[in-house]
Order: C-alpha cells, then structure tokens, then sequence
C-alpha cells in the first residue's frame, strides 16, 4: 500500500520473552506488562505452531505526502525572520516595505483609528459581503484612482471588483487573461516586485521580461524597454508600476510615459497596472495616478491592481481592488461578472473591515483631508531620510563616485547597486537586513541611523568584489 511500508524484520522471540510487553485486547497483542500473553493462545499466531517462534511483521506508516519537497523560504519574509535572530543592539531591517516612525516603530494612521471608532458607533455588522465587495468602497477606490469626475467612471466603464489587496486584485486579473486571452504573453519589468512571477507561473500565464534597469547608470533602461515592448507579439499584456517602482524605486519621467503609452497602443498591448503607492510616493494621490489616467484619457482599455497597504498602512486588512476600464458599460459589466465568477471558488467575497475604513476616509471630506496630511507627512520622512542617507555617503566616500542615483529614485524603495556578496556583507558584518538584490526599504530607516547605514554601504560597495 501507498501509505505504508510493511517492515519483514522479523523480531523472533518466544511467547514467554520479555522483550516487548503486551496486554490482550480482543485477541491482539498490545502494550502493557512485561510479558507477552494472548487470550488465544499460540493458534493466534500459526508461525508459532510450527516453529514455536513467532515471527511479526513491524508496519511503518509513511505519509502519502513524501513527495513533496521543502519550498525555499520566502526571499522578502524570510529577511525579517533572521533580523529577528539577530540579537545585535545595531541591526537594521530594511528588507520588508512597511513603514516605521522615526522610533522604527510601526505607526496606525489616525484617520485609520477614527475610522474604526465610527465603525463601532455605528455598531456595523460583521455580515458577508457581496462578492465584488462592498460598494461604497469600490466606488471610493475607482474615483481616487481615476478622479471622481473622470469620463470612464461616468459612462461606467469601470469594472470594480474589491480584491485581498494587491497580491489578490493582481490574481484576479491574471486569472481573467488565462480563461479569456488563451495564449497572451504577460511582459514584467526586469527586475520587478518578487511576487509578479509567482502570481502569473500560479495563474498558467507566460511572461517574459522587458529591459527597465540599467545597472551602469543605477538608473532607467528605457531605450532597452521600448524596444522590448516592441518587439513583443502584439496584444501582450505589459505590467507596469503606476509609480514608486519596486524595486528600483526609478519611474518613467512624464515625457517618457508618453512614449510608453505611444507604443502600447500602436502594438494594441494592454496595460496592466500596479498601483501599490498612490499618494504615498509623491505625497499626492493625483501625481502618483498620473499614469494610469494618461493611459485613461487616450481611451485604452487598462487593468489597474491597488493596494492600500502602504497609503493608509492597511497591511493586514489585505484591502485593494481590481478595476477593468473598457471601452464600453457593457463589456464592463461583463467584465465584473467574470471577475465575480473567478473570485468565487478563490475566496468567496472578501473582507469588510478594511472596506470599510477606505470608503469612511475617502468618503468622508474631513478625514479626507486629514489622509492626505498624514500621507504628506509619511512620504516627507522618507523624502528626509533619503536625503540624510545621500549626504551621509558623499561626506564619507571620497572615491568619487556618483551616489545621486539615490535622489533621483522615489518612494520606499531605494536600489542601492551593491550585488549579492556585497549585500550579504552588509548582513553578516553590518547587520543590515535587506534582499540580495541590494533594495533597501528607506521606510525602516531613520535620521539617526544614516551615517552608520553609509558607514555599512561605503564598506561593502569598496571591499567586497
């Protein structure tokens, strides 16, 4: 049998050894004295008869689950569990993007806590959602996405669907292309955030990769990623960064959007966009939505995956939506029933909680607006430290190299240009924790730790090959 392995080891020894100890239970031998007795007797056991031994076959049971090897550990997480074992009063975690306080402490927004406190006012209930979510949320997001006033969202051409944050809205989306795009090719920056590849390889949709970052300038490859875009068959899918890529922290200047959007429509791709940072880049929610409304106006047909873990620090609510702009309300809403359809034996319909504290804060103009203070202020200490960190390395580092590349990226994200061994260096000598890819989180940095983090990438950028 599959589950178990009968062992032929035979353990000969008389009735009467004390070998093994067993007590009679409806004539089979089980554990209990010193001796083994039977309620049978020997005719229990025919080898016995024979031989006046007795010869036992031992079971051993093997799981049915043998085959399936170890997964490596997670690459982003698994930082985060040795920064834990680490027991070095200097350690730094900059390998998780969630934001800290100058204390390094995580920070609950205040508008998300007033949120919450309506909610209990209110006394809401904890009943299901419908499976597209909840409705004042869903539109709440496609008009802090879009602008409330926006063309697509009048003539309702905007296909809404809540989703488990971005990961999950991403899901969605890619399981939309494998049932109705059979053979479409999704293009995924190189590099981009590590679990693009894993939600499309789960979702049975190929990819390939198309230029973005050029290691010579620590700066944008855009000239490779036109082409690339180019050159891919036409109706790809293209996943694009909306604003604060991840990981390079390097965006498309305005002008260099254009361009962009000029060969996706001459290609008939369609644009797939991630939007995990909107208003927590730039500090504006309009400014970090400009890309994927420049695609909007030109009338393309646009996937947007959002997120609102990092904008209103919603990390474990798992809140965001998918949101399919076509070109017509009724393809839209034939979009949403497919979108329904999918998310259905997923997951059902998701959560409330975090719905709720989306359509509270945008909904309401007060907290609003306070939003947007907190947003500005969040954005403005990781503007601060990036500064801080800059003239830490330029005041130290008298080699001359050219460390601007560090102003000129945005967001959480800063791609340091330090390869493997030197990232581990980092992490073994300095205690930084960050992924191998040399990305360091800004977010879990403070003022005062800059010069030491310069002290660490000075080192490890010179000594280590």
């Amino acid at each position: 049998m599959a589950s178990s392995v009968l062992s032929a080891a035979s353990h000969s020894f008389s009735p009467s050894s004390s070998l093994c100890s067993r007590q009679t239970h409806k004539g089979k031998p089980k554990i209990g004295g010193n001796t083994l007795r039977f309620n049978k007797g020997l005719n229990s056991f025919p080898h016995a008869r024979s031989s006046g031994r007795i010869s036992m076959a031992v079971a051993v049971n093997v799981s049915r689950f043998e085959g399936i090897p170890m997964a490596p550990p997670d690459p982003i997480l698994g930082v985060s569990e040795a920064f834990k074992a680490d027991t070095s009063d200097v350690k730094l975690n900059l390998g998780v993007g969630a934001y800290r306080t100058e204390e390094l402490q995580p920070y609950v927004l205040n508008v998300v806590k007033k949120a919450e406190n309506l909610m209990l006012e209110r006394g809401d209930n904890k009943e299901y959602l419908p499976i597209e979510g909840l409705a004042a949320f869903n539109k709440a997001t496609a008009e802090l996405l879009l602008g409330a006033g926006n063309p697509a969202i009048k003539q309702q051409r905007v296909a809404t669907v809540q989703g488990l944050s971005g990961t999950g809205s991403l899901r969605l989306g890619a399981a939309l292309i494998e049932r109705y795009f059979a053979g479409a090719k999704v293009l995924i920056s190189a590099p981009t955030w590590g679990n693009h590849k894993n939600i499309f390889n789960d979702a049975r949709v190929p990819w390939s990769e198309y230029r973005y970052y050029d290691p010579k300038t620590v700066g944008l490859d855009f000239e490779g990623m036109i082409e690339d875009i180019k050159s891919a068959p036409e109706g790809s899918f293209v996943v694009l960064h909306g604003c604060a890529h991840n990981p390079t922290g390097i965006d498309p200047t305005p002008e260099q959007w254009e361009k962009i959007a000029d060969v996706i429509q001459e290609k008939n791709h369609i644009p797939f966009f991630d939007v995990a940072y909107q208003g927590f880049a730039s500090g504006s929610l309009d400014e970090d939505a400009a890309s994927v409304r420049l695609f909007v106006a030109r009338g393309m047909e646009v996937l947007v995956a959002q997120s609102y873990s990092k904008n209103l620090g919603l990390y474990a609510e798992r809140i965001g939506a998918i949101n399919v702009i076509s070109s017509s309300p009724e393809s839209a809403a034939r979009v949403k029933s497919q979108l329904k359809r999918l998310a259905r034996p997923m997951y059902s319909n998701p959560p409330v909680h975090g719905a709720r504290i989306v359509a509270d804060v945008v909904g309401n103009p007060v907290l609003f607006n306070e939003w947007k203070a907190e947003m500005e202020m969040m954005a403005g200490r990781i503007k601060n430290v990036r500064q801080q960190l800059y003239n830490s390395i330029t005041s130290k580092d008298n080699s001359g190299k050219d460390w601007s590349f560090i102003l000129k990226q945005i967001g959480m994200f800063s791609f340091t240009g330090l390869n493997k061994d030197q990232s581990d260096n980092m992490t073994n000598k300095w205690h930084v924790y960050m992924t191998k890819d040399g990305r360091i989180s800004l977010a879990g940095l403070s003022l005062a730790k800059c010069e030491y983090l310069a002290d660490a990438i000075i080192d490890s950028y010179h000594n280590v090959s």
